[in-house]
């Protein structure tokens, strides 16, 4: 755990109000501040100030690039809106209607409700491209007119203490009064006081105190720190200190690490929605969250001095460092996030790169250098989509982002080479020098996939075995480029799927399916790692066990015990890369290389190896029936997200894949994937028949022996041998051999139901050298045998122990 959490001071002061960070501050701040009745009304403009910065943005040029060019498109969007806005009943712009009466149906409710916070979300803009220079707009009384036209319209037609919140409650409690004090802020000293105590009485109406009584529903995690966010702001717009201090203490059970439901878990593991990884959605809304909360209190008498927040800053590098590789962060932490038009990959961790650095300013001298080091790595090595080539990048975050790149002494830092297990939400990644890899998968604990709000509506094979990755300086574009309206959604890179037709949404809305898998996870010395997924797929009768085993230069790709009565084909796909709207690049198989043309297929029955120029190599060690194909797919966005644009757009996609045929029966694969590596590397990869030594791939025990690297590691899924290795139930076990005679044993129930279980290693050892508690007992000489007790209260979570070799 980590330590106490001590006083830190930092200032950050550029342009105009300091912006700054802080985790603690006099222990009685709290109590005093909820005992002042009122605060000097001096202190509370001095938050709106910093508040004003926080949204604005602070120690820019607007004449010199990205900052000329993002200003003008602020005045250019800020014009549009200007020129359009038509005040109705129902709407302040036609094509944004928040018709108030009965809807026919849910989805037209939240259309309705979606459309009153966008309503703020376009005078938000009004009044940004009227306070910030360079728009063309600055300081027009035009501009300030109609957003304070608009506000009142919206106050007394919609948004105000007598209306009944319709839709999604989400518009009502943190969208819109968070953008609506925003606006506040922005245009404060323009507000008379009835229209100041009039907006507050609505957001007190909608976001009541009540909403903190208990930490649960759609009070947690990210949701939380906004709620608390929504009523922070109306307390430093109204000037209330008792709401601040009460929403202030309600951030503190965000903090803690949590062992169920909605946070972050103490192996780095984010979920939110009970069961949905979300490090890249609501994780990334909840650091951004707390961190500007942070930097407004930090010198006010509320500052957020949670004994538990140094938790939430070592989740910079424990949570979020892991899912993010040269300016991505992974799509299989993103959820319905990836349906979402206009974003993607890259966009996604631009924001979530400058909020680092804003949190970062109040983390210790050591934490914030390494954290500026690793962003400034990521903006570099992002030759895709370079962050401050974003037009969508906040002003704000532009800024903190080029202040990085501008500071001579932060030298970027490279991409760890490092293997993290998140046993507590079914993920995995691996690292390694010029390529990295990530593993997304489903259990009792863990959905399939989330559909929500129209959004993620084929989303359903992402929990499948979906293997990801990316090199340091190709594969970038990947998901990057209209991948998910237009990727065949039954053929994801790794996976393992029946044809079987699922629905649009299929497990329902907010259904979040879960598979009644338990045995999914894996073990890892922190270099190499073994994972494995108990695979039963969503509406489906097919069943598999599936394994991982990450190498040095490699993915080691088993699967076993493929069955189905789905009446359907069901295919594994070895990998399915995108190649934009022209990409063609040569496909070897065996040496031959094949035509590129578009809806070529074509199956090779007994292939040892193929080869995708500029991605990757792929091993057959006991020969695939290799099915290959090019294609142009067209989709929409709108085909997996309601929201999204109907324009059709084209993707070509190039497919290897092997189909165990319909109802298979116990059907097996084996592959290694060599990311980077060139034909000529994998073609020696093939022919060399002693690198790679598979001891098992049955529906009992899938297990690899890499001599070179010292490695044997099994996913047992039932008692058995394989190897030099057994164990009395399942686990899965990850030996590594040492040159300095030592050797690392690490062992997991991933299945959380072993109260006890033993693991042999016929090897001679010496010594043990290190256990943890779980171990009852070693035993030593012409073999290994370790004895754990009861392990069912930790999760699948790896046991360590480190031997003397005889």
């Amino acid at each position: 755990m980590a330590a106490p959490l001590r006083r830190r001071t930092f200032l950050q002061a550029s342009g105009g109000t300091a912006l700054t960070l802080g985790l603690t501050g006099v222990p009685a701040a709290r109590a005093a501040a909820g005992t002042a009745g009122t605060a000097d009304a001096q202190e509370f403009a001095a938050l709106r100030a910093t508040w004003r910065d926080l949204v604005l943005g602070t120690g820019f040029s607007p004449t010199a690039e990205p900052f000329r060019t993002l200003l003008a498109d602020l005045g250019a969007s800020a014009r549009g809106h200007l020129a359009a806005m038509a005040p109705t009943d129902g709407s302040l712009w036609p094509d944004a209607v928040w018709r108030d009466p009965e809807p026919d149906t849910d989805a037209e409710s939240y259309a309705f409700s979606a459309m009153m916070n966008e309503s703020y979300n376009r005078l938000s803009t009004l009044a940004q491209a009227w306070a910030q220079p360079g728009t063309g707009l600055t300081g027009d009384p035009a501009v300030l007119a109609a957003v304070l036209t608009g506000l009142d319209h919206l106050y007394a037609r919609v948004y105000n203490e007598h209306t009944t919140r319709y839709g999604n409650w989400w518009n009502w409690q943190i969208g819109g009064p968070q953008t609506l004090m925003d606006i506040c802020v922005l245009v404060h000293e323009h507000l008379p006081a009835e229209r100041i105590a009039a907006y507050c009485r609505a957001v007190d109406h909608f976001v009541p105190d009540s909403v903190f009584d208990s930490y649960t529903g759609t009070s947690t995690g990210a949701n939380r720190v906004d709620l608390c966010r929504s009523v922070i702001l109306r307390s430093v717009v109204g000037e209330n200190a008792d709401r601040l201090a009460r929403a202030v203490d309600a951030l503190d059970p965000v903090f803690p690490y949590v062992t169920g439901g909605d946070g972050f878990y103490a192996d780095g593991s984010f979920v939110q929605h009970r069961n949905v990884p979300y490090i890249g959605g609501y994780g990334s809304v909840l650091h951004d969250g707390v961190g500007r909360l942070m930097a407004l209190l930090r010198t006010s008498r509320w500052p957020v001095d949670s004994p538990d927040a140094q938790l939430f800053l070592d989740t910079v590098e424990n949570a979020i460092a892991p899912f993010v590789h040269n300016g991505l962060i992974m799509d299989n932490v993103s959820s319905r996030g990836i349906s979402r038009a206009g974003t993607s990959d890259h966009t996604r961790a631009h924001a979530l790169l400058a909020t680092i650095v804003l949190v970062g300013q109040g983390a210790s001298p050591e934490e914030n250098a390494r954290w500026r080091a690793m962003v400034k790595g990521w903006m570099l090595r992002d030759v895709y989509f370079p962050p401050l080539k974003n037009p969508k990048l906040s002003l704000v975050r532009a800024a903190l982002l080029q202040s990085v790149l501008d500071d001579d002494s932060v030298k970027p830092a490279a991409e760890p080479v490092r293997h993290r297990l998140f046993h507590h939400m079914d993920r995995a990644t691996h690292r390694r020098r010029g390529w990295c890899a990530s593993v997304s998968m489903a259990s009792e604990r863990i959905a399939h996939y989330e559909y929500g709000n129209g959004e993620h509506a084929r989303g359903y094979h992402t929990g499948a075995g979906w293997l990801s990755w990316w090199g340091d300086d190709f594969g970038l574009e990947q998901y990057a480029d209209a991948y998910w309206p237009t990727v065949d959604p039954y053929r994801l890179p790794g996976i393992t799927a029946s044809r079987k037709p699922l629905a649009d949404g299929e497990g329902g809305n907010w259904g979040q399916p879960m598979p009644a898998a338990a045995w999914v996870g894996g073990t890892t010395d922190g270099e190499f790692g073994a994972t494995g997924q108990h695979l039963i797929g969503l509406s489906s009768t097919m069943n598999a066990r599936k394994s991982w085993f990450w190498l040095d230069d490699a993915v080691v790709c088993l699967g076993a015990g493929i069955t189905s009565t789905d009446g359907y084909a069901v295919e594994t796909t070895v990998d399915n890369r995108a190649l934009g709207t022209a990409g063609t690049p040569a496909l070897t198989v065996d040496g031959r290389t094949q035509p590129d043309g578009q809806g070529v297929r074509r199956t090779f029955e007994d292939a040892r190896w193929a080869h995708i120029a500029g991605h990757a190599g792929y091993v057959f060690p006991q020969g695939m029936r290799l099915g290959t194909v090019r294609e142009e797919r067209t989709g929409a966005w709108r085909d997996i997200n309601t929201g999204g644009p109907t324009t059709p757009l084209t993707r070509r996609y190039l497919t290897l894949f092997t189909d165990h045929g319909a109802d298979p029966v116990d059907a097996d694969y084996a592959y290694v994937l060599l990311p980077g590596a060139s034909a000529r590397t994998t073609a020696q990869r093939s022919a060399d028949r002693g690198w790679l030594r598979i001891l098992a791939n049955t529906g009992a025990r899938q297990g690899v022996r890499v001599p070179r690297l010292g490695l044997t590691a099994v996913n047992f899924w039932s008692a058995g041998s394989a190897g030099q290795l057994s164990a009395d139930a399942p686990a899965s076990v990850l030996v590594r051999e040492h040159r300095d005679g030592t050797a690392t044993v690490v062992v997991s129930d991933p299945s959380r139901r072993a109260t006890s279980l033993e693991v042999t290693w016929n090897r001679r050892v010496r010594a043990v050298l290190s256990k943890p508690a779980t171990v009852t007992s070693a035993t030593t000489g012409s073999a290994l045998k370790l004895a754990f007790g009861d392990l069912t209260g930790l999760a699948g979570a790896p046991q360590r122990v480190r031997v003397r070799l005889g």
